[in-house]
């Protein structure tokens, strides 16, 4: 096995064009848009699961965080659809790009943390200092607390990144395996398909479960400053 392992997170290209952008929409294309007065199932089940999901999401927030529940949404149901898209054979994922999951998380923190600061100033400053702290440590407290409030869209894209990124290097590992294990062993073949079988469900699980902490981890960013 000489190919290249990461061969299949480059950015895709037809006739020398990137086709990233395309990628990136095409999930929406996925999500059917009621046009009838009495939704079939798959809209049904579709509406049910999103308002489940922003009823669960956005409970915790006051009037103001509610009006990212739109966004929230999106989001979500971006970040799903293109995980589980990248399942598919041959297929390109783009959240294993940590270049596109820096492009969401800054924003998204950005805007949470100026709206912090433009509503609740006080509240926003207070998070440097805590409360009772001696007054030796208040430097050192400041900077770790700083350093820390700059570190969380990088911890939401290096983590999306990191677990989306190592699912596909173990499907990919266990697949080369159990191709190569055919001709030496049947049985070891056959339970190392049992295992890529079991990754593979796994990953579904994966795959909607980051898109829900990395959504979900916004919205606390989010409350934390609304």
């Amino acid at each position: 096995m000489n190919e290249n392992l990461f061969a299949s997170f480059a950015a895709p290209s037809m006739m020398g064009l990137p086709i990233v952008v395309l990628i990136v929409m095409f999930p929406s294309i996925l999500f059917p848009t009621p046009s009838r007065l009495i939704n079939n199932r798959l809209i049904s089940i579709q509406q049910w699961l999103i308002q489940l999901t922003s009823k669960q999401m956005l409970a915790i927030h006051n009037q103001k965080g509610r009006t990212w529940a739109l966004m929230l949404m999106s989001l979500i149901l971006f970040i799903s659809s293109t995980n589980l898209l990248g399942l598919l054979p041959h297929s390109f994922t783009p959240t294993t790009q940590l270049s596109m999951n820096l492009g969401m998380a800054i924003p998204l923190w950005a805007g949470a943390v100026i709206t912090g600061f433009r509503y609740k100033t006080k509240a926003s400053l207070a998070h440097f200092l805590p409360q009772g702290t001696p007054l030796p440590l208040i430097p050192m407290l400041v900077v770790i607390e700083t350093i820390s409030l700059f570190i969380q869209p990088m911890a939401l894209a290096v983590r999306l990144t990191a677990n989306i990124t190592a699912g596909h290097l173990l499907i990919h590992l266990i697949g080369g395996a159990t191709l190569a294990l055919i001709n030496i062993s049947a049985t070891t073949a056959f339970i190392t398909f049992i295992i890529l079988i079991l990754l593979t469900i796994l990953e579904f699980a994966v795959a909607l479960i980051q898109a829900y902490v990395f959504t979900l981890l916004v919205s606390l960013y989010l409350h934390d400053n609304t």
